[in-house]
């Protein structure tokens, strides 16, 4: 069985209370799922994850 690893998890709350949780393996992938469900999603509460991103990177993108 071969190694599948996405790249993108999106946690998303839907307008009637729905939670979303996915995983997308590249950007065309993401796109494409917000643009199916952005009728049904708050935006606001939209969280990417990207997985491949540098630590570092990870530190100074943090909300206060």
């Amino acid at each position: 069985m071969g190694k599948t690893s996405c790249r993108y998890v999106v946690n998303a709350l839907g307008k009637g209370g729905q939670t979303y949780l996915t995983q997308c393996h590249d950007k065309h992938e993401l796109k494409s799922w917000i643009s199916q469900h952005e009728h049904d999603l708050v935006m606001e509460e939209l969280k990417i994850i990207d997985k491949k991103k540098h630590p570092l990177l990870k530190l100074f993108s943090m909300k206060f």
